[in-house]
């Protein structure tokens, strides 16, 4: 074995060599055997390495519970605590509910319809209905505005009643019908006008159909959608969420969706606020152009277009749409986001997605300054992922499943858009108006 020297015969070697003397082993107390050096070498040895394998098996742990609240593509450094996240405060919104605009004109029905069905649409329609009925039926009488307002009506009038699926002879017919609708019109102009409405010149259709899906319909729609966020001012929480209108005639941009009712229709992107359910902003998704690649980033994209204008809102949406950065975004502009996310998204870090082990009804939270994400095991096997920019603590409500606060604001905002597939838009639209306009 090598022998070894304490640090008292070392320096007295050196000393020794110095003045040219003989090195001696001896210390100013006592003399150390052979023996006795041996032992102390072997016995700082294993203290050595006892001390070194503690401390580099303590900081490999230390090191792997780090490493599991980096986000899996190493940009996001999370924490279990939330002693370093800021405090939200939103910033100050628009009063909800009707406009000044809108209670300034309000004054009966007849005024509160033609805020949304205003006299430039009923001429875009007369003007296009009339056009194609000189065209293509003999013997044509032009209509008039009041013919399309009635019109409109009837339509109206045949959701109150949950007409959608009765004939129109019915509802005209004498002894079972409704009476207001024979006094309204007869059931043959009513079905003239039906199969003559048009909502923009059909000869010059096809120039504009090659750069647009929605040709037919744009004008009027752009003009009817446009009228929607000048009315109505929504409450601190909005959602945004897709609607499926059904419908299954012929139509490029139809969509199918096996998670709705109706599985085949056209697919709206919807704002709506969560309080009274009203349509702040409408958008017809017509799918992508032909030959150009599958977007990236839609959800952020329509998110990001869907809340323009708004400042103080607390944005709720499913996983479609939710992510890091998009939270990121909505917060630069004075907005908060609460939505379900992905397991599969590479902001969130390993140790959400670890539920092998969890307890049932438990809640790990995950935070950063601005952001906090929280993994929920509502059932054995089951992992819920939510992200928001708009609570920073890690609460959870005293109910019997525990559910953590973040999920229960998601559940309480997020059927806005929902409740939009139970009704017709516009009677929607009407009724949130006459019932809010008398507060006002």
């Amino acid at each position: 074995m090598k022998r070894r020297f304490t640090a008292r015969e070392a320096l007295d070697l050196v000393v020794a060599t110095n003045s040219e003397h003989p090195a001696t082993c001896e210390s100013e107390d006592e003399e150390l055997t052979s023996e006795d050096e041996v032992k102390f070498a072997l016995e700082s040895d294993s203290d050595s390495s006892c001390s070194s394998d503690e401390s580099t098996e303590s900081e490999d742990t230390e090191e792997t519970a780090d490493l599991q609240w980096i986000s899996k593509n190493g940009q996001i450094l999370w924490s279990s605590t939330h002693t370093e996240t800021l405090r939200y405060n939103p910033a100050k919104g628009m009063t909800p509910g009707p406009t000044h605009y809108a209670t300034a004109r309000i004054t009966t029905l007849q005024s509160c319809f033609d805020l949304f069905i205003t006299e430039e649409i009923i001429q875009l329609l007369l003007e296009n209905t009339n056009l194609h009925g000189r065209r293509f039926v003999t013997d044509w009488i032009d209509f008039d505005s009041t013919d399309i307002q009635a019109y409109i009506g009837l339509l109206i009038l045949a959701g109150v009643y949950k007409s959608r699926n009765e004939s129109t002879r019915s509802l005209w017919d004498v002894e079972n019908g409704r009476s207001i609708f024979r006094a309204t019109m007869s059931h043959r102009k009513f079905k003239l006008l039906s199969s003559t409405l048009r909502f923009d010149d059909r000869m010059t259709r096809p120039a504009r159909y090659m750069h647009d899906k929605l040709a037919a319909f744009r004008t009027i729609w752009e003009k009817w959608t446009h009228r929607l966020p000048l009315l109505f001012n929504p409450g601190q929480d909005v959602c945004v969420d897709e609607q499926l209108v059904p419908f299954k005639g012929r139509c490029r941009f139809r969509q199918y969706m096996p998670s709705k009712p109706a599985k085949y229709g056209i697919k709206i992107w919807v704002t709506c606020d969560v309080t009274t359910s009203y349509a702040w902003k409408l958008q017809i998704y017509t799918g992508k152009s032909p030959g150009s690649p599958a977007e990236v980033n839609q959800g952020k994209r329509v998110i990001l277009e869907m809340t323009e204008g708004l400042q103080g809102n607390t944005v709720t949406c499913d996983n479609f749409f939710t992510s890091y950065g998009l939270a990121e975004e909505l917060l630069k502009r004075k907005m908060a986001l609460v939505g379900t996310i992905h397991r599969n998204k590479p902001e969130l870090p390993p140790q959400l997605l670890q539920i092998k082990h969890r307890a049932l009804l438990s809640s790990l939270f995950a935070f950063t300054k601005t952001h906090t994400a929280v993994s929920y095991v509502p059932k054995r096997g089951k992992n819920v992922l939510l992200l928001s920019t708009k609570h920073r603590e890690p609460a959870v409500s005293d109910t019997e499943k525990k559910k953590p606060v973040i999920i229960t604001d998601y559940n309480r905002c997020k059927g806005g858009v929902d409740n939009l597939d139970k009704e017709c838009v516009i009677m929607l639209q009407l009724h949130t108006f006459i019932l809010t306009a008398k507060c006002f």
